[in-house]
């Protein structure tokens, strides 16, 4: 399996993403945001956690105009998989390949702590080896991760089984510590191609580090 994973100025967690990957016995590139091109060889493209741009603007708003992202948007029409995390999951939907948006925290700040998530669908290959209802913990580390969408788009989300990941304690009960409508911590696209979350499931791959329960997550992909 061959994973490509995008650099913007400002990513920092790109390495995290190859480690994680090249652990679980995947090949990977790491594709600088000026080229024009994705690998014919990718299985997996993914737009890892950072600031892209040093979010100035907002977040992701400036990398949706980079180079590469001409070729992600033709990537994803054709079928192929992309997965962002964190700054990943704003950059997709600053680009229009995922639906609603990300804010600022209820809260107005940087939170950086392991969370509780509960597994709402699994009808797609990037879930498909945990079950609904499985609760993981997985770090989350955003200020602006406040997922927003209007009703209309919250109804075909539901409909649509397009609500991934939820934010709860460790039994499964709502326990939102952003502010995010209905307490949403994933989405994909109607298509099921594209997926966005904000927690890192690349920083829960060892126990050593406080939870493994990001291979579950990550290794769905490789059963394509």
């Amino acid at each position: 399996m061959k994973v490509t994973i995008l650099q913007f100025p400002g990513t920092n967690c790109e390495y995290d993403t190859q480690h994680s990957f090249e652990k679980l016995g995947a090949t990977t590139e790491i594709l600088w945001h000026k080229s024009e091109n994705i690998s014919d060889d990718t299985d997996l493209l993914v737009v890892a956690g950072g600031f892209s741009y040093g979010d100035y603007l907002r977040s992701g708003a400036i990398a949706k105009f980079s180079p590469v992202m001409k070729a992600v948007k033709e990537y994803a029409k054709n079928g192929g998989k992309v997965l962002g995390i964190c700054n990943g999951f704003q950059v997709l939907t600053e680009a229009g390949l995922l639906p609603g948006a990300l804010k600022r925290n209820d809260g107005l700040h940087f939170i950086s702590k392991h969370h509780h998530l509960k597994v709402i669908n699994n009808d797609n290959i990037f879930l498909k080896e945990l079950a609904c209802g499985d609760v993981v913990n997985i770090p989350i580390a955003h200020h602006d991760g406040n997922y927003y969408i209007d009703e209309d788009g919250l109804k075909d989300l539901e409909a649509n089984n397009q609500i991934l990941l939820k934010y709860t304690d460790e039994n499964g009960d709502v326990k939102n510590p952003n502010g995010s409508v209905e307490s949403i911590a994933g989405v994909c696209n109607k298509e099921k191609n594209v997926f966005g979350l904000m927690p890192h499931p690349e920083r829960a791959m060892e126990t050593l580090l406080g939870s493994d329960d990001g291979v579950k997550m990550l290794q769905g992909f490789f059963q394509a």
